[in-house]
């Protein structure tokens, strides 16, 4: 068990300096992300910014301009992830409950609980 955190651990930290490409002494520039203070907002930033990377992504060939403009869309891609994540992360299981009651006998509790899924999913539906 040891051995398997140290491992991980490590990995982190090569992973980490792939990512973070800095030498010493020199300074990481960070952006500012776009806010996504409520779900709606995160679901949009999340929709159009994925837009715009995949623009860059379509691009013959990646330049370093490119590269930093990437750098720039994953910082609000990260803030909206998170908000859709903690806003919606009860979603799957509401989506059991639908699951499983659609095996039984009572509409009306399939209604109910199929209404709260939609009604948390909508924001999904493009």
């Amino acid at each position: 068990m040891k051995n398997t955190v140290k491992i991980i651990a490590t990995g982190a930290a090569i992973m980490l300096g792939c990512v973070m490409p800095a030498t010493a002494g020199e300074e990481v520039s960070h952006y500012a992300p776009e806010p996504s203070e409520t779900l709606e907002q995160a679901v949009e930033n999340f929709v159009t910014y994925n837009r715009k990377l995949a623009e860059v992504l379509e691009r013959d060939e990646l330049s370093p301009a490119d590269m930093e403009q990437v750098h720039e869309y994953t910082y609000t891609l990260e803030i909206a992830l998170a908000k859709i994540n903690e806003e919606l992360g009860a979603l799957p299981v509401v989506l059991e409950r639908v699951h499983k009651t659609s095996e039984g006998d009572n509409p009306a509790a399939l209604r109910a609980v199929g209404e709260v899924y939609l009604e948390q999913a909508e924001l999904l539906d493009r």
